[in-house]
C-alpha cells in the first residue's frame, strides 16, 4: 500500500451537478493526502478522552418498529402487535393507515379520503407518525393537493417528533438542493440508527432491492427468483434439506435469517435450520449460529453459545469468525474483556484478507483501544476495508470526512456515504412489501410502498413507480387530489419519478425523460431538454440515448443540423452496443439518401413518417421492440427504399463493377468501395 495511489468507489451520485449525474464517482486518494490529514489531526492523536467516534457497535437484534417508530410493519408483518407509544392517537395512527393501503389497492377515492382526513386529524394533535404520512399525501398529491411546502412542513414536524422516514424524506431533500450541512446531520443519525442492525462479523443485513422492469419490458428473470416460498427452486431445495441434505440446510437458513430471494426474514426458522445443518456437520452454519446468540437474533442473547459456535467455525478454516470472536473479547462479552486478545483476532481475519478484520483494526486504531491511538494507520485500514465491501466501513469514513479527522473534510461525500448506510435501515422493508404485493397482482398496493420509498431517496423505488404508472396506466390505481388520476397526473407523476432516478444515476431514467420531451409525454414536447436528458444519457453509456442524439442531428431538433455529427453518434451507438447493428445501419442508410437525394420527393415522405407515430402507436407497442422510437418505423422504409436505389444502381453500372452498399459515409457523405 505503501507505492500506490489507494482508490475506492462511490457509487451514490447526490454529489455533483446534473449535468454529471449517472456517472461513477472515482475518489481517489494518495498517501500524501493520508500524511496532511493526519498532520491536520495530530493535536487529536493523544487524546483519547473523546474522540467523536462510536466504539464497537451493540449490534444486538431489535424489531423494525423499536428502530423505525411508526413502522409499518404491524400492518405488512404478521405477529407483530403495534406499539403502544402515544396512546391517545396510536390506534387510530395504524387504522388509517390500513385504510389507506386498502383504498390504493382498490383505487377506492372515498375510502382514501376518509383515511386522509383521519390522519389530518391524528396530525393536528401533534402525532408525529401521522404527520409524516400526511406529509406523504402531500409531495404525492394523494386526496390533498400537490404541495411541496406542506409536504416539507409535516415531514420538519413529524423528524421533530422522532419520525424517521420524515427524516429520511427531509434528508434527501436537502442532498437534491445540495444543502449538504444539513443533510449530512440527518443523514449521519439515520445512519447510526440502520448500523445498529448491522451484524458482527459477516455483511449487514439489507433488503434485496429489486428492479421489477428491465427497460421498457418487465423483469421476469429477477421477479422469478423473488417469489420465496412459492418459488420452485425454494421448493426443491426445501425438500432437499427436508431429506437431510446439509448443504440445503444451510441455504434454506440463510434465506431465512437475511430474508433473500422474497423469502420474508424468519430468525427463529433460521436458527431451527442452522441447527439441524450442524448436526450434519455443516461448518458454515457454526458462524451463523454464533452470530445470532451474540444478537439475540429471534432467541435470547447468550454469549457462552456464541462463544462456542464462534470457536468451532474458526477452528474450520471460517475465518470471518475471528471477527466475532474479536468482537466478544473487545466487549468483554461472555469472557472477560481482553484488548490484546481481541486484536490478534482481528489481525487473524485481516491476514486471510477478510474485509472485517480491517475493519475492526481500524476502529482500534481510531480510538486507540489496546493501541496507541493513530488516525494515519486507522483510515489505511478503513479504506482496505472499504475495497472489500465492509459496509460498516462507510459509516466510520463518512464520520472521518464529516469531521476532518484521518481524512480532509469533505462534507457531500460524507452525506453520500451516510446515506448509502441509511438506506440499509429496516424502513427499507418497503421495499420487500412492494415487491410481495407486486408478485400477488396488487399493483395499486405495490404503487402506494414504492411511492413511499421514493420520497425517502431511493432510486430503485422511483424507478419500479414510474414503471408501473406507465406500465399499467389506469390500472396502476394511481389516486390524485380528486379520485383516479387523470392520464396528465400519471404522465407528470411518471416523469418526475424518472427524473429523480436519473439525478441517482438511472440511465434508462435520463431516456425516458428525453423521450418525455421529444413527444411530449405529460409535458410540453421541448426538444432543447430532450437532448439534454438523451446527453445525461448518453454519459451513462446508454446506446439508445446516443442513437436518438444522432437522429437530432440529422432531422435538426433541438441539436445543430449535422450529418457527420449524426454519422458519429450512430456509429458510437454500435460500438457501445453491437445489438444495435441493424437500426445503426438503416440509420447510416438513411443519411446516405439524404445526403445523394435531400431535395426528393422520397426524403420529405421519410421526414413525415414520425408525425404518423401516435397514430400507430397502439400498433407499434406491439411490434416494435422499443417503445416509443418513431425511428424504427421510419427506418424500416428507408431499408426498403435504398435496397431499390442499389438494384437500380446494380443495373445502371454493371460494367463499372459492384457498386459499395451505403454502410460507411466518406468524408463528403458519399458511398465508400470495400
Amino acid at each position: 500500500m505503501r507505492n500506490r495511489k489507494i482508490t475506492f468507489v462511490v457509487l451514490l451520485l447526490t454529489l455533483v451537478p446534473i449535468s454529471t449525474l449517472g456517472r461513477q464517482l472515482f475518489l481517489v486518494l494518495s498517501q500524501d493526502d493520508l500524511k496532511e490529514a493526519a498532520i491536520d489531526s495530530a493535536s487529536l492523536t493523544d487524546d483519547t478522552s473523546d474522540t467523536g467516534f462510536d466504539d464497537f457497535i451493540d449490534s444486538e437484534a431489535k424489531p423494525d418498529y423499536v428502530l423505525d417508530p411508526g413502522s409499518w410493519s404491524p400492518i405488512f408483518e404478521p405477529g407483530i402487535a403495534a406499539p403502544q407509544d402515544h396512546l391517545e392517537h396510536e390506534g387510530v395512527y395504524y387504522t388509517a393507515v390500513s385504510k389507506i393501503v386498502k383504498a390504493y389497492s382498490r383505487g377506492d377515492e372515498r375510502a382514501m379520503e376518509e383515511a386522509a382526513r383521519e390522519i389530518e386529524t391524528a396530525a393536528s394533535g401533534g402525532h408525529p407518525h401521522a404527520q409524516s404520512i400526511l406529509g406523504f399525501l402531500y409531495g404525492m398529491g394523494i386526496g390533498r393537493e400537490r404541495s411541496k411546502a406542506k409536504s416539507f412542513l409535516y415531514h420538519h414536524f413529524a423528524a421533530e417528533g422522532g419520525n424517521m422516514q420524515s427524516k429520511m424524506a427531509l434528508a434527501y431533500t436537502y442532498s437534491r438542493q445540495e444543502m449538504h450541512d444539513k443533510a449530512v446531520k440527518l443523514y449521519a443519525e439515520l445512519a447510526e440508527v440502520a448500523i445498529n442492525s448491522f451484524l458482527i462479523s459477516k455483511d449487514s443485513p439489507m433488503i434485496e432491492p429489486v428492479r421489477i422492469h428491465s427497460g421498457a419490458e418487465e423483469n421476469k428473470e429477477a421477479l422469478r427468483k423473488s417469489r420465496g416460498e412459492e418459488d420452485e427452486d425454494f421448493q426443491i431445495l426445501e425438500y432437499q434439506a427436508q431429506k437431510g441434505n446439509a448443504g440445503a440446510m444451510y441455504r434454506i437458513g440463510i434465506f431465512y435469517y437475511f430474508g433473500l430471494r422474497g423469502v420474508r426474514r424468519d430468525h427463529t426458522k433460521a436458527l431451527s435450520w442452522f441447527l439441524k445443518a450442524v448436526e450434519k456437520g455443516e461448518a458454515r452454519s457454526m458462524e451463523l449460529l454464533g452470530e445470532i446468540y451474540a444478537r439475540g437474533a429471534g432467541v435470547e442473547r447468550n454469549f457462552t453459545k456464541a462463544l462456542k459456535w464462534l470457536t468451532l467455525a474458526s477452528k474450520k478454516q471460517l475465518y470471518s469468525a475471528y471477527n466475532g470472536l474479536g468482537y466478544l473479547y473487545v466487549k468483554g462479552y461472555g469472557v472477560e474483556k481482553n484488548n490484546t486478545k481481541a486484536k490478534e483476532y482481528f489481525e487473524k481475519a485481516a491476514d486471510n484478507r477478510e474485509a472485517g478484520g480491517f475493519y475492526n483494526l481500524g476502529v482500534m486504531y481510531l480510538n486507540g483501544i489496546g493501541v496507541k491511538r493513530d488516525v494515519k494507520t486507522a483510515s489505511k485500514y478503513f479504506i482496505t476495508a472499504f475495497d472489500g465491501g465492509q459496509p460498516k466501513t462507510y459509516y466510520q469514513l463518512a464520520k472521518m470526512f464529516h469531521t476532518g479527522v484521518g481524512l480532509k473534510k469533505n462534507v457531500p461525500l460524507a452525506s453520500a456515504l451516510y446515506k448509502l448506510v441509511a438506506e440499509r435501515g429496516p424502513w427499507s422493508s418497503l421495499s420487500r412489501w412492494a415487491l410481495e404485493s407486486y408478485l400477488r397482482g396488487d399493483v395499486g398496493r405495490a404503487f402506494l410502498l414504492y411511492s413511499r420509498m421514493a420520497e425517502l431517496g431511493y432510486e430503485i423505488a422511483q424507478s419500479n413507480a414510474a414503471w408501473i404508472l406507465d406500465k399499467y396506466g389506469e390500472r396502476s390505481m394511481c389516486l390524485g387530489e380528486s379520485g383516479i388520476c387523470s392520464d396528465e397526473e400519471r404522465h407528470q407523476r411518471s416523469h418526475a419519478l424518472w427524473w429523480q432516478a436519473s439525478e441517482l444515476g438511472n440511465e434508462h431514467a435520463a431516456l425516458l425523460i428525453g423521450d418525455a420531451y421529444y413527444y411530449g409525454r405529460g409535458t410540453e414536447r421541448d426538444y432543447d431538454r430532450a437532448a439534454e436528458a438523451y446527453m445525461l444519457a448518453k454519459s451513462q453509456s446508454n446506446a439508445q440515448a446516443i442513437f436518438n442524439l444522432g437522429y437530432m442531428h440529422e432531422h435538426g431538433q433541438g441539436l445543430p443540423f449535422d450529418l457527420h455529427l449524426a454519422k458519429r453518434y450512430y456509429d458510437q451507438a454500435l460500438e457501445v452496443d453491437h445489438a444495435a447493428k441493424l437500426p445503426v445501419t438503416l440509420a447510416l442508410a438513411s443519411l446516405w439518401i439524404r445526403k445523394n437525394y435531400a431535395d426528393s420527393i422520397l426524403v420529405h415522405v421519410i421526414d413525415s413518417l414520425p408525425e404518423l407515430y401516435p397514430k400507430v402507436e397502439a400498433w407499434g407497442e406491439d411490434v416494435l421492440m422499443e417503445e416509443g422510437n418513431a425511428t424504427i418505423l421510419t427506418l424500416f422504409v428507408c431499408l426498403l427504399t435504398v435496397l431499390y436505389l442499389r438494384e437500380r444502381q446494380r443495373r445502371n453500372v454493371a460494367a463499372a463493377g459492384e457498386v459499395a452498399f451505403p454502410h460507411q459515409l466518406g468524408e463528403q457523405g458519399g458511398p465508400v468501395a470495400n
